[in-house]
């Protein structure tokens, strides 16, 4: 009698969350959270992998972090190795808002992801799970990924440094000396949040490139007016 009756809520739910309309999807991740349910932790973590609308998937998220801290932790490890891309970023975005340094390791394995999703998810992960003695480590390997992707990828990847401190501060070093120019403008406008938290990464790169482009710019060239 009991299990027929705990079957009607979990088949209600599943349909909740698996609804056309993402009001009602949002809702239904957003009640599970506020009353977790182990036997919810499956359908959570399946929906994580296909949800389209955002602010879905970020609820999930938050009402993975409101289950069994032990168990949900060894089922995003798992998910890490899933052949789906969204279901690996969002158990690294998932596992940064849970903060189990026990997932440092797996999430380092993803620091220079080719996936620009799994690798900014992981990004932010490590940031919040690093070890104090893995941190110059952590920040020269994210320096590696400096002049990445677009202006949004390039921004995650500031911040993450930025919230390093001053290991950040010499990892960049490489970087600043490039012959990259896109390397070496997000290294400079990267070396400026670090110094100005309150300067936004748009003003930041901005200046880096005036910067660059005046050091290129050639110099002693001969006038009309002296030929």
């Amino acid at each position: 009698m009991t299990h027929n009756s705990h079957q009607p809520r979990e088949s209600a739910r599943q349909r909740a969350l698996t609804a056309p309309n993402p009001s009602v999807r949002l809702q239904a991740a957003f009640l599970a959270g506020t009353h977790p349910d182990p036997d919810d932790l499956d359908l959570l973590l399946g929906r994580c992998a296909v949800e389209p609308d955002f602010f879905v998937r970020d609820t999930l998220s938050w009402a993975l972090t409101r289950q069994d801290r032990t168990a949900t932790v060894d089922r995003l490890l798992a998910e890490l190795r899933s052949g789906v891309p969204q279901a690996r970023s969002q158990a690294l975005h998932t596992l940064s808002k849970i903060g189990d340094r026990r997932a440092w390791e797996a999430v380092a394995g993803f620091l220079q992801d080719p996936d620009d999703q799994i690798a900014r998810a992981a990004w932010r992960a490590a940031v919040a799970l690093v070890p104090d003695g893995s941190v110059t480590g952590l920040a020269a390997t994210l320096a590696t990924q400096l002049g990445r992707g677009g202006p949004d990828l390039q921004r995650s990847l500031s911040r993450a440094l930025a919230a390093l401190g001053d290991p950040a501060l010499a990892a960049l070093e490489p970087a600043l000396a490039s012959a990259d120019t896109a390397v070496r403008a997000h290294a400079l406008a990267t070396r400026r949040l670090l110094h100005d938290p309150d300067e936004g990464f748009a003003a930041a790169i901005a200046e880096a490139n005036r910067i660059i482009a005046l050091q290129g710019a050639p110099l002693g060239q001969d006038s009309d007016a002296d030929r």
